[in-house]
């Protein structure tokens, strides 16, 4: 967030001068505030090695030693280490560890970590330890890999169907993964394997040769401290900033000397990779290797402002995560690696190589089969978890802006809501809440009762959110700050001492070491209802600022000399920072009631496993329509990471949108999985009731449009927190074999819903193209007009008039809505609902709906309803019909344990409108009951017609059907 100028007085003359640099009066990316590859020593090094190894004779030098250091036979389970030699340094050993792990259907871990150092250091191999829901997942059984060695080569053979292969090759170093006699992966096929080993600095460049010290060097101090003569054809000219890396005024100590470490990986016969969140850029990754892009994916969790609509530059979080994706197979690939970490992307005539180049850590990657996205999916899910089932009223309409500025504004922003009918969830509260910024401590002056403006809006049926930061104001009359200082929690500086202090929104301040585990319990007393009175049930949290944001420090950020608990730099831990401080704030907020509670917790800051704890946002975007276009490739990169329950700011936190820009907005973020409104204190109000018609009703009725949804979104965030399936599904993933379909990414698909939504982010648009991949029929979900099937991929021509934009569903679908919009989510939990059922040319549908009590952890026991809907033609009529979702899922009956479920008992279907029925009914009837429904018919397209029109419509008006019975429907 940026401070603005008009509330500058508050800060010390110091402060000032910090913020100055931070602050920028235009709407750009201050570049020279981050680095590049080329200002970062540990990436220039490893980054030229692509370079040398187009020379003649370059080769990788590293290859396996004879034998094993550990066997699985004497483990009890699939693993085995080997050493791993290097030429460069003979006296210097590493160690590989191939795991093949019991979960995920054919994963398979490669380790490798430097052995036998006589130094006192090590490198960081934590970070599964916090990404991995376990940190050591089990082993398959021995028996279940069959392993075959060879001169100069060793062979696992393994997987479900024992279709799977790692082909290790000893000299040099290669893996190569293979699916079905088919290469799928190369690791180090380039020769770029590198690991920089740890090793004693030269006290004075004199003690080298016993000459002048003036005169020597730096090649002769690289050479005597190596051991080895001439390493400069692989590892090139010695780098002055080994030990000591300047940028700007800062200044990095690296007190373990060099440790980064670099792995090339290949992905043959592919054309596009998916991941590497969090970039603004496509969702099919492009080269780094000049034209569109010259820098690397940079993986560095950094608070950036104003950030550009197409930049491989770092933002707010990180997942080191890919997928390849060719009509054949999909396979993924996990890096589990804390530091920062630089990724080019080159796509080759063989397919597509990458180049992963990190700071400090051990290389742990974890191969992930396919072979199709859902697998990986899956997989990925078994090692970090899936998304937390939200509480349901998170995913209605969020209003926030920096800042309500009190109470009275807070409570105005209720009433003129209801006043014009816009339905709204949660109200949120920036920094200015805060007392001096002190969070957790309410700013009297403006909101002298939070309790009680809490409890009004609670009473409507609504939250609130407030923030806290994770910078603590450095003052003794602080609590927050004396508890910290008291426990020992706080973030030290290099000499492992003494207290870090920095500058953000509260001035001086310090941050909490949330990797030491006596902070946990701490924090979670800091949640409490008897420790922070003036909290209620009614107040959830926003955790931003936590890359961490350090206006005073190197790229905004952190020195990276810092020192966590169990003595690990910050270098090594950076980017796992943010998710460990959601983790804490998420974990608090769900024990502080009795019996347990969901929580909501937003964070700007992410990695690897983050989605456990709750929602991210993209940050600190424009209100442009640049932006507004790439947020949607940015969510479904997002999604394909993990990272499923996200949005955007909508309208863009910088900058005045015009009504249009604003509408279009709205359509937009009435279709993300988070749903929220904000905007920077400098813009102008922009709540939907300040706008004139028509302005004002068409953003009402997007709103309202989200609401009759709700039971579509819960229902995709069930799958998702079963399996982890994204909640956006981009094209390549609902249709891996459409290879023309894997770059589209301006449209993408709610859950399994069917519903195609494709935002309209262009001025002066009255119309969109949309890509179709599959052999059905779509309809307009607003108009029924109707697209039909084709043999082939093709673009139709949807009306996108100011009011409306692409929302298609796909034939074969059936849409649970409630029609009745009101003021709040939580209101709607027994209203009754409509089934759109959209046929396929085949005359069938299918879909399903999710429902629990949306707050509490009932479900866990049984405490819920999974129903599944069908539409099947046979013998000239069709039947609409319920069942049990949850029992056809698990084999067996589905048990209610809790009272929720008998309470919406009498919850019934008001209605049923089916889109492409042939021909008009002669009668409909709920089978086993007398008497014909009312309905109606409008004649139009069939689903196997083969023009354009308008659908054929019968609607169905109050069938007398109840959601938790199975019934069936006949139209005949």
């Amino acid at each position: 967030m940026q401070e603005p100028r008009a509330w500058l007085w508050r800060w010390p003359l110091a402060f000032l001068l910090v913020l100055i640099t931070v602050v920028s009066t235009t709407h750009a990316a201050k570049h020279g505030d981050f680095k590049t590859c080329s200002q970062s020593s540990f990436c220039r090094r490893l980054r030229s090695l692509s370079e040398r190894a187009q020379a003649s004779g370059f080769h990788s030098p590293y290859s396996l030693g004879d034998g094993y250091l550990s066997d699985a036979a004497q483990q009890g389970g699939a693993s085995w280490t080997f050493s791993l030699d290097t030429e460069l340094y003979p006296d210097i050993h590493f160690a590989l560890t191939v795991d093949f792990l019991s979960k995920g259907d054919g994963i398979a871990r490669l380790r490798v970590d430097e052995v036998g150092s006589k130094l006192p250091w090590k490198r960081y191999n934590e970070a599964a330890k916090w990404a991995l829901v376990d940190p050591e997942p089990a082993l398959t059984a021995v028996g279940n890999v069959k392993k075959v060695s060879s001169k100069g080569q060793t062979r696992f053979t393994y997987g479900v169907n024992s279709d799977l292969e790692l082909i290790v090759d000893h000299a040099p170093f290669k893996v190569t993964f293979r699916r079905s006699g088919e290469d799928i992966m190369y690791i180090n096929e380039r020769n770029l394997f590198h690991m920089e080993h740890f090793r004693s600095k030269a006290e004075t460049p004199a003690q080298v040769d016993g000459g002048d010290a003036a005169a020597v060097s730096e090649q002769q101090v690289f050479s005597a401290t190596s051991g080895k003569k001439d390493t400069t054809w692989f590892e090139g000219e010695p780098d002055a900033e080994l030990w000591e890396e300047r940028f700007s005024k800062w200044t990095d100590s690296k007190p373990k000397g060099p440790e980064a470490f670099s792995v090339d990986i290949s992905f043959p016969g592919v054309e596009h990779i998916f991941g590497l969140a969090e970039h603004a850029s496509p969702l099919s990754l492009p080269s780094t290797d000049g034209g569109r892009y010259t820098e690397p994916y940079r993986l560095w969790n950094v608070d950036i402002f104003e950030y550009e609509h197409d930049s491989t530059m770092a933002l707010y979080g990180a997942i080191p995560l890919v997928h390849a994706q060719n009509t054949k197979h999909s396979v993924g690939l996990l890096s589990l690696v804390a530091s920062e970490t630089l990724v080019d992307v080159v796509h080759a005539k063989s397919g597509v190589q990458t180049h992963w180049m990190s700071e400090s850590g051990i290389m742990d990657l974890l191969i992930l089969p396919g072979p199709d996205p859902a697998s990986l999916f899956k997989q990925y899910a078994a090692l970090t978890g899936t998304t937390d089932l939200p509480p349901q009223w998170s995913l209605g309409y969020h209003q926030c802006r920096w800042n309500y500025i009190d109470d009275t504004d807070v409570l105005e922003v209720q009433r003129r809501f209801d006043e014009e009918d816009i339905p709204l969830d949660v109200t949120w509260l920036d920094i200015e809440y805060a007392e001096e910024h002190r969070y957790f401590d309410w700013d009297k002056k403006h909101f002298p009762d939070p309790v009680k403006l809490q409890n009004e809006v609670g009473a409507k049926g609504r939250k609130m959110v407030a923030i806290v930061d994770p910078h603590i104001k450095r003052t003794d009359d602080f609590r927050i700050y004396k508890d910290a200082q008291d426990k020992n929690v706080i973030t030290k500086k290099s000499d492992g001492k003494t207290n870090f202090e920095g500058w953000c929104w509260t001035g001086s301040s310090v941050w909490v070491d949330f990797f030491n585990p006596a902070s946990w319990s701490w924090w979670k007393d800091m949640f409490s209802f008897n420790v922070w009175k003036d909290s209620t049930k009614f107040l959830f949290i926003w955790n931003d600022m936590n890359e961490p944001s350090v206006f005073d420090g190197p790229e905004i950020s952190m020195p990276r000399d810092n020192v966590h608990h169990g003595g690990w730099e910050h270098r090594d831990v950076h980017n796992i920072n943010g998710m460990m401080f959601h983790r804490a704030t998420h974990d608090a907020l769900v024990v502080r009631e009795e019996p347990a509670k969901r929580s909501f917790v937003l964070s700007r800051s992410f990695f690897a496993g983050s989605q456990r704890y709750g929602a991210i946002w993209t940050g600190d975007n424009m209100g442009t329509w640049d932006h507004m276009a790439g947020e949607t490739s940015m969510l479904l990169s997002l999604n394909i990471c993990g990272m499923t329950f996200c949005g955007a700011d909508v309208g863009g936190f910088f900058g005045n949108p015009s009504p249009e820009m604003l509408i279009r907005w709205y359509q937009a973020g009435a279709f993300m999985p988070f749903f929220r409104a904000h905007a920077h204190i400098d813009t102008k109000r922009r709540e939907p009731y300040l706008y004139e018609d028509p302005y004002k009703s068409i953003m009402r009725d997007t709103i309202r449009l989200r609401y009759t949804m709700l039971p579509i979104w819960y229902t995709a965030f069930h799958e998702a927190s079963r399996t982890g399936t994204p909640t956006m599904r981009p094209q390549y993933v609902v249709f891996p074999k459409d290879d023309k379909g894997f770059a589209v990414d301006d449209q993408y698909y709610v859950g399994g819903s069917g519903l195609l939504v494709k935002p309209v982010t262009a001025p002066s648009v009255d119309s969109s193209q949309v890509y179709l991949s599959d052999n059905q029929p779509y309809y307009n979900y607003f108009t029924h007009h109707f697209y039909p099937a084709s043999d082939s991929v093709r673009n139709v021509t949807v009306p996108s008039p100011l009011e409306s934009f692409p929302l298609l569903v796909q034939g074969g679908n059936i849409l649970p809505i409630r029609a009745r919009a009101r003021r709040a989510s939580t209101l709607m939990w027994r209203d009754p609902f409509t089934l759109v059922v959209a046929l396929r040319r085949q005359g069938d549908a299918q879909g399903e709906l999710y429902l629990d009590d949306g707050e509490s952890f009932a479900y866990a026991n049984g405490d819920y309803v999974w129903r599944g809907f069908r539409a099947v033609s046979e013998r000239g009529q069709t039947v609409v019909s319920s069942f049990d979702k949850a029992s056809s899922e698990n084999g067996s009956a589905l048990t209610r344990l809790g009272s929720w479920a008998s309470q919406i008992a009498d919850v019934h279907v008001e209605k049923l409108v089916i889109l492409g029925l042939e021909t008009k009914p002669t009668s409909v009837t709920v089978e086993g009951e007398a008497g014909d429904l009312a309905w109606v018919w409008e004649d139009g397209c069939a689903a196997t017609d083969k023009a354009e029109g308008t659908a054929s419509r019968l609607t169905i008006k109050a069938p007398g059907v109840r959601v938790l019975r199975e019934w069936s429907i006949r139209i005949v």
